[in-house]
């Protein structure tokens, strides 16, 4: 099937500006735009700066979508934009710029969850999942579960339905799993962004080097499937790079060169092994029998492979999209929205704000 509603998705919830148009579930342009190098030199996301970037690169990307798509914005059936969560001003330049088109065209605006986004990139055609043909098309597994690793977010979600029915089941207490990979990058004195960084050092490295703490991952946090502990499905990576930090200052206290590939790929297996366990005991607990792996870090290697060996293990078959549709894009908000006009839902209007904290349980607004 590739008709479908004509939509154009613009998403800025942190220093990627897309915009994205899909015909139904079919891809027909996905431009993104990335204000990385002017984070580099700080080691992270400066909001202000991804802000004003948004400003700069708006325009431009609609107009380069648009051209690619070969439509025109009076064809299109409606427009939708990432309401949340994510950074509150970089959300706001997004807002405004499909709020604004929304009364030049007159077309109506759907106001989607930026979470959830990134599950709806199944739907499309050209997601380049393997072993569902197309994409997840209409047959959208009741029992899916989606593992989101990224910058801005480590989340489980139960997917009872796309368009009205998601749950979170745990996320990051403190920092999100990519947010720690750039800053122990920085402590290791690697580049930024710190996740290919670490991931190319920590081919050479021993994973067994170190022994880096796994966060909420005790008895006390964990408890059991009868009586769940406070964090049974959460993520914490603060301890984490604290300890990273502790031994690059012991190495250097004592003169040592610092063994960088082995840190590198002591930290990573942490990473991956607390974000895996905690995906496959939240998909077995709860019946899901397939899990999407989605967000920029789902580039990462070991992240892959041990997600694979685990869900394998247990039974749950893991489905990947294309790396140019985990990453924060338009295309994945167009998706969505598409999916929420095929089955009638009002639009949002234009009386909605930003939120940096929109729940998962908003779908759209």
């Amino acid at each position: 099937m590739t008709d479908g509603p004509l939509v154009l998705g613009i998403e800025s919830s942190c220093d990627e500006t897309g915009v994205g148009i899909v015909r139904g579930r079919t891809l027909l342009a996905n431009v993104v735009s990335s204000s990385m190098d002017e984070h580099a030199r700080f080691g992270g996301v400066i909001p202000e700066i991804a802000s004003r970037a948004h400003l700069d690169a708006l325009v431009p990307t609609l107009r380069e979508a648009l051209d690619r798509a070969g439509v025109g914005l009076a064809e299109l059936d409606a427009l939708a934009v990432t309401s949340g969560p994510g950074l509150a001003g970089a959300l706001m330049v997004g807002v405004a710029a499909a709020k604004a088109l929304a009364v030049a065209t007159g077309k109506p605006l759907y106001a989607v969850n930026h979470l959830v986004a990134h599950v709806g990139v199944g739907v499309l055609e050209d997601s380049g999942i393997e072993g569902f043909r197309g994409g997840f098309d209409d047959g959208l597994p009741r029992d899916l579960g989606a593992l989101l690793v990224s910058g801005g977010h480590t989340e489980i979600l139960a997917v009872d339905d796309l368009s009205r029915d998601v749950r979170l089941l745990g996320g990051t207490i403190d920092d999100a799993a990519g947010e720690a990979y750039d800053k122990v990058a920085r402590v290791l004195g690697l580049a930024y962004p710190g996740g290919p960084a670490i991931d190319a050092a920590a081919r050479s490295g021993d994973p067994t080097a170190f022994r880096f703490p796994r966060g909420l991952t005790a008895g006390k946090y964990l408890g059991s499937a009868e009586r769940p502990g406070p964090h049974r499905y959460d993520f914490s990576f603060s301890g984490l790079k604290t300890a990273v930090a502790r031994v690059v200052e012991a190495h250097e206290a004592e003169g040592r060169a610092v063994p960088v590939a082995d840190v590198a790929a002591s930290f990573q297996e942490a990473v991956a092994d607390v974000v895996t366990r905690k995906a496959v005991l939240a998909c077995t607990e709860q019946g899901l029998g397939t899990l999407l792996l989605g967000g920029g870090v789902a580039a990462n290697s070991r992240l892959r492979e041990l997600t694979a060996e685990r869900c394998a293990a247990h039974g749950i078959e893991l489905v990947v999209p294309k790396l140019s549709l985990c990453t924060d894009n338009g295309a994945m908000v167009a998706a969505l929205a598409a999916r929420v006009v095929a089955e009638g839902r009002e639009p949002s209007g234009l009386g909605f704000a930003a939120d940096s904290s929109l729940p998962v349980t908003t779908v759209s607004v």
